[in-house]
């Protein structure tokens, strides 16, 4: 028996890159040539870009849908878009090419398994490249498609492909990305999208939908550490005349089986799993991505903002740490500013002790002990929190090492951090 639609699994990915090199509109014709897109919406990007006077409709606007980004041509906030094919299910995030939305492009890439990196054939490797391959490999993404755009502007010419290709592999060798697919594609006329066409028999290589629809899915949050962040604690109907309480929550990374051995965090206190139940009835083992309510052995006391790990590989637990922080807002930091930390779950308030250095995105070198924290910059601080958080380091576990920084007074998120 086929799949249904439901039941697959799902990638997510994100499109990075200069501007005008092509993201909404590579978007665009993923949307069309896999039947995704429905025929009003046709209609009306026709009806725009025949008022327009382009001789052929633009697929990107059925992405940049901000009024802000139609009038003035480009991406300015994160656009999400879902679609799917036989095979898999995708949700896409088409980030901002601007230098000065890398905000807005930490946010897109945090929880993507894959980024789409596009060039312009006839620009080649530029500085924004750079910029997003390093911002894209500092947020933990290991696989890259670099995606040479606009091939029909440079006549399909192999020798344009291949200048690029060994720029890039010469620049991207030292960020020790784990795969890095190379292909050339033209977003405009559908050449090596999801058909692969006939203007370059000389590419021998996947199509981008190729390799889409198998790339693998975040390894460590389905393999690593299991990790369940509390959510809140419900009471369930009593088992042979004894109350229960259930912990309700997300399995965010690694498995856990009935009989686990498990701590609860902070408080270190040991017990096993009883049952793991949903609302369709009880569970042997939940994965991550699984929202369940979990019951213990013993009657331990637990609450939201609480962690349950398993004992073989628990995470760190303290009050202070490093991280790596974006800073979101327009104001620039300022230490007398009342500040929240949200962990998973956990919130509470945090003080910036030391800014340690500012990362050049760049280079990924550090500028020591800058003067200052203004919008979009990338910082390295040490921080501490009033209560102790249960974390990870990023680069182990997304979702453990990541947190975002809220203003106790207008509850804006001025920040968004991953741990070192």
């Amino acid at each position: 028996m086929a799949k249904t639609t439901d039941k697959l699994e799902i990638l997510r990915f994100i499109t990075c890159g200069s501007v005008d090199d092509g993201k909404s509109t590579l978007i665009g014709r993923l949307l069309l040539d896999s039947k995704a897109v429905l025929s009003d919406q046709w209609q009306a990007i026709a009806s725009t870009s025949q008022r327009r006077g382009m001789e052929q409709v633009d697929l990107s606007l059925l992405t940049d849908g901000l009024q802000s980004e139609r009038e003035q041509g480009i991406t300015i906030d994160v656009a999400y878009r879902y679609f799917s094919t036989p095979k898999r299910r995708f949700i896409i995030a088409d980030t901002p090419g601007h230098a000065q939305y890398t905000r807005n492009m930490v946010t897109g890439a945090s929880t993507a398994d894959l980024a789409i990196l596009l060039l312009d054939v006839r620009k080649g490797v530029v500085e924004q490249t750079r910029r997003h391959a390093h911002i894209v490999r500092l947020l933990g993404i290991r696989r890259v498609v670099v995606a040479v755009n606009k091939m029909d502007l440079a006549d399909y010419r192999q020798d344009a492909f291949d200048k690029v290709q060994q720029d890039f592999e010469d620049f991207a060798r030292p960020l020790g990305f784990r795969e890095v697919d190379i292909l050339p594609l033209s977003a405009v006329h559908g050449d090596g999208v999801v058909q692969r066409g006939e203007n370059m028999a000389w590419f021998d290589g996947p199509t981008l939908m190729d390799i889409l629809e198998h790339a693998p899915l975040d390894e460590v949050a389905l393999e690593g550490a299991f990790r369940y962040p509390v959510q809140g604690v419900g009471r369930l109907p009593a088992l042979h005349g004894e109350e229960r309480r259930g912990a309700l929550g997300r399995v965010e990374s690694g498995r856990v089986a009935v009989g686990d051995a498990v701590v609860v965090l902070p408080s270190g206190r040991h017990s096993r799993v009883a049952s793991i139940e949903t609302w369709e009835g009880t569970l042997k083992e939940a994965r991550s991505g699984q929202s369940v309510t979990l019951t213990l052995e013993d009657q331990i006391d637990f609450a939201r903002g609480d962690m349950i790990a398993g004992v073989d590989r628990p995470p760190q637990l303290g009050k202070t740490f490093e991280a790596i922080v974006c800073w979101f807002s327009d104001q620039p930091f300022d230490p007398a500013r009342r500040l929240w930390v949200q962990q998973t779950t956990r919130s509470t308030p945090v003080k910036f002790d030391t800014i340690l250095a500012r990362l050049n995105v760049q280079t990924s070198e550090e500028e020591a002990h800058p003067d200052g924290v203004v919008m979009n910059d990338l910082v390295r601080i040490a921080m501490r929190v009033q209560h102790p958080l249960a974390y990870d380091a990023y680069e182990a576990n997304r979702a453990s090492g990541s947190f975002i920084v809220i203003d106790a007074v207008t509850h804006d998120t001025v920040a968004a951090g991953m741990i070192c």
